[in-house]
């Protein structure tokens, strides 16, 4: 879209522009309240403190003359702006190394109560426009099929998670039931809901036709194929294994790959999502008619 990306909330130090947004999306966060054994302690709850923190702050700052001008948005951009949320999926990731799938799928409720709850916060401060992505097919992460996808009988016919990617519909179900009983609830409101988990799963079931060459294999990781992926060897890291140092490395074209390292996808592969979301059809309500970016190929 030639826009810049958002800098990091908690990049604050120096004098980093948010005049075109701000991001607080944590790697490892979920919905629901973190636990001690959480990855993150940036939930969802403690994310939209640190929105309001924020907010308060550039008011203040913004009543205080033009000298931050070019480091803040204006006021007006808080009730203009769009807000966009990509969250869910480590609620469920995390719920199965612990739960059974029917304890998982009994979870979501609570998980997606928590979601509403602070999608409320940010409308009953002015937040008028919601982007809401869905969340992607699960059991296709390599981390995932390497865990849970060692007795074939458990995977389906990508080769993925079974179990995983039906929590995932599940989930994905019933954020799409809530964005339409909140289109009801918000007045003057829009919430675009966006099909993530469609395009993605398209993508690793066609990913040749699209010009990758693997679909569940980490680029950067350890063990070669077909996963490439060693839980005690994350990307990037050098570890003791059986008595020898190894590292886990980058791929010589990252292009080739869907997955970068497991759990995250590529760059190509995001550019990918990217350009199939902004051709409106897997968004609802559909906004193929009102498309104002072409996309330009970048792989």
């Amino acid at each position: 879209m030639d826009m810049p990306l958002l800098n990091a909330y908690l990049d604050s130090l120096g004098t980093p522009s948010f005049r075109t947004g701000v991001n607080f999306a944590q790697a490892g966060c979920s919905i629901t309240p973190a636990k001690p054994t959480s990855v993150s302690p940036f939930s969802f709850g403690l994310q939209i403190k640190q929105f309001f923190a924020f907010k308060n702050k550039v008011t203040k700052l913004l009543s205080e003359g033009d000298m931050h001008s070019r480091y803040i948005p204006q006021q007006d951009y808080f009730s203009e702006g769009l807000y966009t949320f990509d969250i869910g999926q480590n609620d469920l990731a995390g719920e199965f190394y612990s739960r059974t799938e029917d304890q998982v799928i009994a979870s979501i409720p609570t998980i997606l109560l928590e979601f509403e709850n602070g999608l409320k916060k940010l409308y009953d401060q002015g937040a008028r426009k919601f982007w809401i992505h869905n969340t992607g097919p699960l059991g296709c992460l390599p981390q995932n099929i390497a865990l849970f996808g060692k007795d074939p009988s458990q995977l389906d016919e990508l080769h993925c998670v079974a179990k995983h990617n039906r929590a995932a519909k599940l989930f994905n179900l019933q954020l799409h039931a809530l964005c339409t009983k909140l289109r009801a609830e918000f007045d003057g409101a829009s919430i675009t809901y966006v099909d993530i988990h469609t395009i993605k799963y398209s993508l690793i079931a066609n990913y040749s036709r699209y010009g990758f060459e693997h679909a569940t294999q980490a680029c950067c990781g350890y063990g070669g194929p077909p996963l490439n992926y060693d839980g005690n060897v994350p990307c990037g890291h050098t570890v003791s294994l059986d008595g020898k140092m190894v590292t886990a490395k980058g791929c010589s074209d990252t292009t080739e790959f869907v997955n970068w390292d497991g759990i995250h996808y590529t760059e190509a592969a995001n550019f990918h999502i990217a350009s199939q979301i902004l051709t409106g059809k897997y968004s609802d309500p559909p906004f193929v008619d009102k498309m104002p970016f072409v996309i330009k190929p970048r792989f």
